[in-house]
């Protein structure tokens, strides 16, 4: 007979080896989503905002539907703080940034930099810096800029590549990752 300690295995750290199973094991966003339908999964996204000091924390999708109004929510909190404008933000950048969050297995919320950015935004910051790419996925609502302070940058792009289901950019020089929704690709180091 086995003595039950050392069989005992949190519920956080099953979820965590399940989701971290489940999410390497889908070589494509569309396999990933298709495998988790109906799964009983629920998706929760946490984030702050430096800029306009708003937090979010949100259940966004549950038992394979997403929750329109909690949607809504993200794509405000994601708006272009510049302008105040507000894009629909695609949902597999949603839950890429969620399953990696899930990864790294923390419960601070993501640092959000950069959204959705309007075209003016993105050709302003484009004039200051080689950094900005003149066709963003942040235009089209598709990327996010995301820092935690209790992961390194590597951490967090190694969560966001094992999902292998966007661009993942580490800018460690500037302390975040890039995660997008756009083919699968990785850059910087």
């Amino acid at each position: 007979m086995k003595d039950s300690s050392s069989l005992s295995i949190s519920r956080r750290g099953l979820l965590a080896a399940f989701a971290a199973t489940t999410v390497a094991a889908a070589p494509t966003f569309s396999n990933a989503a298709g495998f988790l339908r109906g799964g009983g999964d629920i998706r929760r996204i946490r984030m702050y905002s430096g800029r306009t000091g708003e937090k979010l924390d949100t259940i966004y999708w549950i038992e394979g539907e997403y929750i329109k109004e909690a949607v809504n929510e993200i794509n405000m909190f994601m708006r272009d703080w510049r302008t105040s404008d507000v894009k629909k933000i695609d949902v597999r950048a949603i839950d890429i940034m969620a399953a990696s969050h899930n990864l790294l297995d923390v419960s601070e919320p993501y640092l959000l930099l950069s959204g959705y950015r309007s075209a003016a935004t993105n050709a302003m910051l484009r004039s200051r810096s080689r950094n900005v790419a003149k066709n963003s996925l942040h235009i089209k609502g598709q990327a996010a800029d995301l820092r935690l302070a209790s992961r390194s940058v590597n951490q967090i792009a190694k969560a966001a590549e094992v999902t292998r289901a966007g661009g993942v950019g580490r800018y460690t020089g500037s302390n975040f990752v890039h995660m997008d929704s756009g083919p699968i690709r990785k850059w910087g180091r």
